[in-house]
């Protein structure tokens, strides 16, 4: 039983002062991604994006298919089809992001506002994926800053095709992480971690490494950073799409989709992936294509800007909530055991 004399009530009360708008601040980053979805959609069917090539174009006509036989080869699905998959199977990514996998995203952000955070660390699948991505958005940006300092550019080249590399943007949260999240790391973690072996185990290990029951988490840390460094390195090395400086970024966010998978599962990682891809491109074709200026434009428009300003300061509630969190715990684990 914890003597009530042992509460912190100044943890407390900054948990409550951080919680409203940290809750605030990640609803509204919610009701971004959710309006993502149209404008997407716009994007795809009523926008020259891709300018000599449609929605209709017969999905094996695309370059991704050149160095196989089925290039140019006869196929039911069309690109606008290819999309339409891809939106339904985000779209039930995040409802069971949303409803997932202890408590709904409602309930957690009840808890949020009044101070209770720690309570929803590992109880939402949504929750945990709009909390890192701000943080991934925030430490992108220190990233950015400090090697633009130093004289690291970190540019992505424009693509030939607006639609063409939508679609490769759109698709690659799903395929990576199936890559590099759910084999190269749960797989490695399963291995190290398990103690018996069953099909549906495996599986649900896969999905959720957290159903382990990790305790000490320096092996499955170490695998996470060493898959981290090569998602780094092949974002830079296979293609000509990115500078350089993309490593150390893409390694930092390697680093919190494997930790967010480790400790959330695959769903918010796919999230958090699906967002830094899909999330921030839909937003810049739609304002390229309504405003009628060039994609790079777009990354500096006054829209853009305010959503990233919306994102840094989730992402410094975010970290302030997980420091207030961690404090908590600490002290209700002394609790525990007086």
């Amino acid at each position: 039983m914890r003597p009530f004399f042992f509460q912190d009530k100044n943890t407390n009360i900054s948990s409550q002062l951080v919680g409203v708008p940290h809750a605030a601040f990640l609803s509204v980053v919610f009701g971004l991604f959710l309006a993502s979805f149209p404008m997407g959609v716009f994007v795809v069917f009523a926008s020259d994006i891709g300018d000599e090539i449609h929605y209709d174009l017969p999905l094996t006509h695309l370059g991704l298919f050149s160095d196989t036989g089925l290039y140019l080869a006869p196929f039911p699905l069309s690109v606008g089809d290819a999309f339409v998959i891809l939106w339904m199977t985000y779209l039930v990514i995040f409802m069971i992001g949303v409803l997932g996998p202890a408590r709904g995203f409602g309930s957690v952000m009840s808890d949020v506002m009044a101070g209770r955070g720690h309570t929803a660390q590992a109880s939402n699948y949504m929750f945990g994926a709009i909390a890192w991505f701000s943080i991934l958005v925030l430490a992108s940006i220190i990233i950015t800053v400090a090697q633009d300092y130093v004289g690291i550019p970190t540019i992505r080249l424009l693509p030939d095709n607006g639609l063409e590399d939508f679609f490769y943007i759109t698709l690659a949260p799903l395929v990576e992480e199936l890559g590099f999240r759910f084999i190269l790391v749960g797989i490695p973690v399963f291995l190290m971690y398990a103690h018996w072996f069953s099909p549906g185990y495996f599986a649900r290990s896969l999905w959720r490494p957290a159903t382990l029951g990790i305790e000490d988490k320096r092996k499955a840390v170490a695998i996470v950073v060493a898959v981290a460094v090569l998602f780094g390195f092949l974002h830079i090395a296979l293609g000509e799409s990115w500078s350089e400086g993309k490593f150390a970024q893409a390694a930092v966010g390697g680093v919190i989709l494997g930790w967010v998978y480790i400790r959330y599962g695959f769903a918010a990682c796919v999230i958090i992936h699906w967002a830094a891809n899909y999330f921030v491109f839909s937003n810049a074709h739609f304002i390229s294509q309504t405003h009628d200026i060039l994609l790079e434009d777009a990354f500096s428009h006054a829209m853009t800007f305010s959503i990233e300003i919306i994102l840094v300061v989730c992402g410094v509630l975010s970290v302030a909530a997980l420091y207030l969190s961690s404090r908590t715990n600490c002290t209700e684990h002394v609790q525990g055991g007086l």
